[in-house]
């Protein structure tokens, strides 16, 4: 069967019928079931459920972190349910930006390092990676912290290296994992100004979250149950910017 899905031209990310199922027979445990979902470039979704609902189990598909069970992911046109543990570490490393909660960090690195890092591996030249790090910084507002180690950065402005550094390979998702779950209020309200500013610039962004307040702060909240969609809202019309 073709990988390439020549009618998704339009759509970045296509889940058709997904199920993820760990163990088997009587342990047997169904995380993901039945899940279809669709999500355009330039879109900015939030995922959130309970413990247990499936939400983070999605994100590591949606990441290429994991496979599914069953069911065919769409990546740009590309199918990419069944591709190796390899392959899916390529598509990583060319296509998908992650932030998570914890901000991973490399201490004995400045912030301009920590940035430059993951363009080390996606073979850009050294003459492009400090350009394109002071670039990101900048644009997350660091660009008077790029000599800083993290133990010199607030918790806010941690954050902001680990999304410059996920942004630094122009990623056409930025999949962020409770994102503003270490952070206070008003770090949190600067970390999500960055995110939509990001959108605005084209980019497609997705977080799980549990906190209502982030999740109402993007476009269309995906809410898992059990392992199910059960409610997929769209806030806003969805603008048709270019990815990154």
């Amino acid at each position: 069967m073709d990988n390439k899905d020549s009618s998704l031209d339009n759509c970045l990310i296509k889940l058709e019928n997904i199920y993820k199922i760990y163990g088997s027979g009587n342990t047997e445990v169904v995380a993901l079931s039945a899940v279809n979902l669709i999500i355009e470039s330039g879109e900015y979704c939030s995922i959130m459920g309970t413990s247990g609902s499936g939400k983070s189990t999605m994100m590591n598909i949606l990441g290429c972190l994991d496979r599914p069970t069953r069911g065919e992911y769409y990546l740009n046109g590309d199918n990419v349910a069944s591709l190796s543990s390899r392959q899916l570490a390529v598509i990583r490393n060319q296509k998908i930006g992650f932030v998570f909660q914890q901000f991973h960090l490399l201490p004995q690195l400045s912030a301009l390092d920590n940035v430059i890092l993951p363009m080390k591996y996606a073979g850009v030249t050294t003459e492009q990676q400090r350009a394109r790090a002071v670039e990101a910084l900048t644009k997350v507002g660091l660009e008077n912290r790029l000599y800083n180690r993290p133990n010199q950065l607030s918790g806010g402005q941690q954050q902001r290296v680990a999304i410059a550094r996920a942004i630094v390979n122009k990623p056409l998702i930025l999949l962020a994992d409770e994102p503003t779950g270490a952070l206070d209020s008003e770090t949190t309200k600067e970390v999500m100004k960055i995110f939509a500013d990001l959108n605005q610039e084209g980019m497609t962004i997705i977080l799980v979250t549990h906190e209502h307040e982030v999740a109402q702060l993007t476009h269309r909240i995906i809410q898992f149950s059990d392992g199910k969609i059960i409610q997929n809202n769209q806030r806003t019309l969805s603008l048709n910017h270019k990815p990154l």
